[in-house]
């Protein structure tokens, strides 16, 4: 079996999820006959995609299997998400070549719940122009003030209600917000006991002074953030997103931002990685980053654990746990990926 992985390089020995470490790939396939290739861009899939049986790459630096790649790729069986999320695969095409999708569900929640929290925290308190006043050698608290907010008693709503989503709620109560949410399955069975309630999206985005978006990009929510909504948002709406950056239209954003209309920060982008003169990237007054918050020392182990688990009933013929499964036998398995009608 040819295995081929794309992982970036790293220059620290904790990066499991690297060429170098080969998230632990080398020695899990040491005396098998299976070969493991890796390559660090994107763009070298195409060298290899016709003879391979799996490819596995992260979200934070993915292998696009497009349908042109699934057509090329005659012997792709299995096709795994180092991580959360398939949107990097085409998932019609992977329904209609039996190309099976897997991910490794509760590797990172916990990693992006803390992270949505900072990134509310640094936006509402406008930390970037503390911090960029204290390396520049100013002192200019007013400047700093004015736009600085606490995060008690504001209303705060989290777009995409699954498990990283109500993680997220649970570290936000301590601060005596106001919670909502908005999800295509409402969850009854949780809202008391995290203090929240569901309300349709457009109140969702009228009534919240920070939104946080924790929704997988899926055909319903491509674009979902897009200008019309934006700009139904409170004035200096704090906007964070951790889920996928194709969930947020880029150019409105932008604009947004730019005009004072919202805060917005966040690890995620479209393409992976960022090109350099992406419009995200001269934005001033974000919190943005590369897309690092699921990629924690702590998250990369569980990534790995669950990856030696799919590639195990892989390699035995047996069956791949049903929670990982995005798509199986020509059809999606997973209901958070499939389309509402």
């Amino acid at each position: 079996m040819k295995i081929l992985a794309l992982f970036p390089e790293a220059t620290t020995a904790t990066q499991l999820l690297s060429k170098e470490k080969t998230l632990g790939l080398d020695e899990f396939l040491k005396n098998t006959e299976h070969k493991l290739t890796i390559v660090t861009s994107d763009k070298e899939v195409d060298d290899y995609i016709e003879d391979v049986d799996v490819v596995i790459s992260s979200p934070f630096l993915p292998a696009y299997i497009t349908k042109e790649r699934a057509n090329k790729a005659k012997n792709l069986k299995l096709a795994i998400t180092a991580g959360i999320g398939s949107d990097h695969v085409d998932l019609d095409a992977a329904i209609d070549k039996g190309i099976t999708v897997a991910e490794i569900p509760g590797s990172n929640n916990v990693s992006v719940a803390e992270q949505n929290v900072m990134e509310a925290l640094l936006l509402l308190r406008n930390y970037e122009e503390g911090h960029r006043q204290a390396e520049e050698g100013e002192w200019d608290l007013p400047k700093v003030g004015a736009k600085a907010h606490d995060m008690f008693g504001k209303t705060i709503g989290i777009f995409g209600f699954g498990r990283i989503g109500q993680l997220t709620a649970e570290r936000l109560k301590p601060f005596e917000v106001h919670l909502q949410y908005n999800d295509p399955y409402r969850k009854e069975d949780i809202e008391e006991k995290l203090g929240i309630k569901y309300v349709d999206f457009d109140i969702l985005v009228k009534t919240s002074d920070v939104i946080i978006i924790q929704s997988p990009l899926t055909k319903d929510t491509k674009n979902k953030f897009d200008k019309d909504v934006i700009c139904n948002l409170k004035d200096s709406a704090v906007l964070v997103n951790c889920a996928r950056g194709g969930i947020v239209e880029r150019n409105a954003i932008a604009e947004a931002v730019n005009r004072g209309k919202v805060r917005y920060g966040g690890d995620v982008w479209y393409p992976q990685p960022a090109p350099k003169n992406h419009p995200w990237r001269s934005l001033e007054q974000t919190g943005l980053t590369v897309h690092y918050s699921g990629m924690t020392v702590e998250a990369q182990g569980r990534i790995q654990k669950g990856v030696f688990e799919i590639l195990t009933s892989f390699m035995e013929n047996n069956p791949i746990e049903e929670t990982y499964l995005i798509v199986a036998d020509h059809k999606v398995a997973n209901k958070s990926y499939q389309t509402q009608n």
